[in-house]
Order: structure tokens, then C-alpha cells, then sequence
């Protein structure tokens, strides 16, 4: 933060080792003092608006609108300006400034601050100082913790309340100019992602050549094809495989998953990583057998994208489908063309269930779905472009990802540098106060 903001112009020893020192005119108090514990229990009531864990942002307290959110078990009362901190996994950063009153998570503590501006000891509690300190308190490994009792004697540098009013004022105009870039940056990513699966759909359903002439295809989600290709039906170019793993060889081939984002894995996932609607089972015979080439999908999510074809020999789930192509083509070009938009409500159509989350595409439906057919060293050609394009837009992605978090670190540092002193803003005005100033000097 240096350059841009000054110092105070003394400091001392706030007598907290990790805090360091705070200015010499601020106190340093444990935070049960600067702050009561509220909240009383009461029963799940649906008249009050629920706030869950999951309605926090991690590390920008922000609140996040759920739906059709309900209580389960005792809930925690509080108050609009109340600070609602995340004991559980406190590494993820989740406080909030509460907006309303009403009921929480009893995974929240209730701060209610009486020392400083209650927005200050939300920016508080949201630095890495302070987190940093909870985390290394937690007990329990797979739901770690923090408990009041360690919380309550933490140290906090406590301002005037006046002071701490501005500097939250300050941190509310600064970090929301941050928040706006990284706001923009995220929609520049979304925009990419879109522009990217635009470019590929057109690549593998219309070709690369844009003046080559073009043809109805006979197939509502396809439209117009070049006039060259082949429309032909799934069960054409493909045979189901039901093989399971039997030989030696077999039965020590990877578990692979299909994933709708990435296609199917070129190596074995752990259980964090595999889908989590698929269970690994220790008994390799149960799996089934997919090659080079093979085109595989999850039932389930095929009207999600969920194909892949694979690059190597490897097992998957018996819940999967395994085709094995009947041509020479590369079923890649297969799996980018029944992943695009249009293909995907094709899918849809064509599962069966009783709503959108039991939905499964059945081989007996799949192979009577038509697909485009270029020729074989015309699907070489257009996935050595879409290889090209993939790198172009994978570098514009990592652009703006690393322009997001540096913004993130800029908006972390700024809000310790003001809560604990590093900078003096005491005299700092809202752009809006500064101009009504000048205009009475005038």
C-alpha cells in the first residue's frame, strides 16, 4: 500500500504478535470486549428469512440469494448490523454484515459490535490476519471448527468509533471499484466461454470452408450442412459395447470419469474428482471396457454434455454408455458436435424420465440420432483448428483469471492495511463530499 497511502505518524506495540503495531492513538482489545456474542436458538421457522452458510461469499462478505432455502434443526436469531461469522471451515472467509434480521446456520457466531462501526469488524474478520489465526484453532478434521472460547480473547485494533466509520467508508468506495473490475474481468470470461463453444459449433457443423455450398440436412437441430457431408444416424457409426474388464491386462486399466466440461478423463481420478453421482467400487469386473476412440457417455447427464471420447484404454462406470466406432473418423469430432447447444436439447429429447435430474439416454434411443459425417481428412482439419482455437481462448482465460486475482489480493491487502493501521484515511472524503466542498468554496 505504500506510494499511494500514507502512514499514521506514530505507532506501538499492539501486544498481539500477529498484529503487529497499530497507531499510537488506537487501543488493541480482546474481541469478546468489542463485541457481544448474540443470537438466542429457536426452532426452524419458515416466517423468518433463512441465511445458510452457503449465502455468504467467501472472502468478500457478500450475500448470495438462494432459493427455496429452509431451516433444518435449530437455527440462530440475529440482527440487521449484526457481523454473522462462519465458525465451520473458517478458512473460506465467510462474514457478513447482516442487512435484515432473521434467522441463520447455528454455524454462524452472532457478533454484535459496541466498540467500533459494525461494518469495521466485518472488514475485520475478513482479513488474513484474522482468519489466518481462527483456522489454526479449529478442531475436527473432516468439519473443522473455531470456537468462541479462542475467538473471543483475539485480538482487535479498535479505532475511535468515528474513525472506524470512515475507515469502513473508505473500504466500501474502494473495494467496490475493485469488485467492479474483477466484476468485469468474470463477465470478459463468460463472454469468452460463449464466443469460444460458438466458434467450435459452427466449426463442426458447418465447416471451416465459409464458401462452400450448403444444404438443408433433413435434421431439425443441424440445419444447413455443406453440401458434401453426410447425415447419418448414431447407430451407423457406432455399435454399443458392454464388455466388462475380465483379463489381467483389464482389470488393471484406470478408472476414467465423462465429465460435461472436459470430456472423458486421460487419467484416473480420485474420489474428490469422480462425478458424484458415481460410486468407485473396488471390484474391477464391474467396470466396463472403453479403448482408444471409444465415444462414451453418462446416462444421466447426456442431455448435459456428458461425452467423451477417449484417449486411451481405461474402465468407467457400468451407469456409462460405450460406443465403438464402426469408421475410421475421429469420434473427437463426434463428441464436440453432440456437446454443442443445439445437440444437447436433441439429447433431451430423445431421454426419458419423469424430471430433468432422472432423465437418461438409453443406446436403444441414441444411435437413431443423426449427426453430420464430414469427410475423414476434413475432421482431421477441423480439429486441428478447434485445437488452435481452444489455445487462443485457454490463453485469453488465464489473462483475465490472473487479472482477477491479483484484483482479489489488491482488495485482501487494502482492507488490513485500513483495519489494522497501516494506513491513515482519516482525512479521506467520497468523491461526492469532496465535490459539494469545492462547489461551496466557489
Amino acid at each position: 500500500m505504500a506510494g499511494k497511502y500514507q502512514a499514521y505518524p506514530e505507532y506501538k506495540d499492539s501486544g498481539v504478535e500477529w498484529l503487529g503495531e497499530i497507531p499510537v492513538h488506537w487501543k488493541s482489545m480482546r474481541l469478546k470486549n468489542v463485541a457481544d456474542l448474540k443470537g438466542e436458538k429457536v426452532e426452524p421457522n419458515t416466517d423468518y428469512k433463512y441465511v445458510g452458510m452457503e449465502n455468504i461469499e467467501s472472502g468478500n462478505g457478500k450475500y448470495l440469494l438462494k432459493d427455496d432455502q429452509k431451516p433444518e434443526g435449530l437455527s440462530t436469531s440475529f440482527l440487521k448490523g449484526d457481523v454473522l461469522f462462519g465458525k465451520l471451515r473458517p478458512y473460506l472467509a465467510k462474514s457478513w454484515l447482516s442487512e435484515f434480521s432473521g434467522i441463520c446456520s447455528s454455524e454462524f457466531l452472532i457478533l454484535r459490535s459496541k466498540k467500533v462501526c459494525p461494518k469495521f469488524l466485518n472488514y475485520y474478520t475478513l482479513t488474513d490476519e484474522f482468519i489466518n489465526q481462527v483456522d489454526s484453532s479449529t478442531y475436527g478434521s473432516k468439519m473443522p471448527r473455531a470456537s468462541w472460547d479462542f475467538i473471543g480473547l483475539m485480538g482487535v485494533p479498535v479505532p475511535t468509533e468515528i474513525e472506524s466509520e470512515t475507515v469502513a467508508n473508505f473500504l466500501d468506495h474502494e473495494t467496490a471499484k475493485i469488485d467492479t473490475l474483477i466484476e468485469k474481468q468474470q463477465q470478459l470470461i463468460k463472454l469468452l466461454k460463449e464466443k469460444r463453444q460458438a466458434v467450435i459449433s459452427h466449426a463442426v457443423t458447418k465447416g471451416l470452408n465459409p464458401s462452400a455450398p450448403m444444404r438443408d440436412s433433413g435434421v431439425e437441430w443441424l440445419g444447413e450442412v455443406p453440401e458434401h457431408w453426410e447425415v447419418k444416424r448414431i447407430g451407423l457409426l457406432f455399435s454399443e459395447s458392454s464388455a466388462r474388464a475380465s483379463s489381467d491386462i483389464e482389470l488393471e486399466y484406470q478408472v476414467l470419469s465423462v465429465s460435461i466440461h472436459h470430456g472423458i478423463s486421460d487419467k484416473e481420478l480420485n474420489e474428490k474428482e469422480l462425478d458424484r453421482k458415481v460410486t468407485r467400487s473396488e471390484d474391477k469386473s464391474l467396470y466396463k471396457v472403453v479403448h482408444t476412440n471409444d465415444l462414451a457417455y453418462n446416462m444421466m447427464r447426456a442431455w448435459q454434455g456428458g461425452f467423451g471420447a477417449s484417449k486411451l484404454s481405461g474402465l468407467v462406470s457400468p451407469a456409462y454408455v460405450v460406443c465403438k466406432p464402426k469408421t475410421a473418423i475421429n469420434s473427437s469430432y463426434f463428441e464436440l458436435a453432440l456437446r454443442t447447444s443445439n445437440a444437447v436439447t436433441e439429447l433431451k429429447r430423445y431421454s426419458r424420465g419423469i424430471t430433468d435430474f432422472r432423465l437418461r439416454l438409453y443406446w436403444e434411443e441414441f444411435k437413431n440420432i443423426c449427426v453430420p459425417v464430414p469427410e475423414i481428412d476434413e475432421v482431421d482439419d477441423v480439429l486441428e483448428e478447434i485445437g488452435l482455437i481452444n489455445s487462443k481462448y485457454d490463453h485469453l482465460a488465464l489473462m483475465a483469471d490472473s487479472q482477477i486475482k491479483l484484483l482479489k489480493e489488491r482488495r485482501t491487502a487494502l482492507i488490513s492495511a485500513a483495519v489494522t493501521g497501516k494506513i491513515d484515511v482519516r482525512n479521506w472524503q467520497a468523491p461526492q463530499q469532496k465535490q459539494n466542498k469545492r462547489e461551496a468554496a466557489a
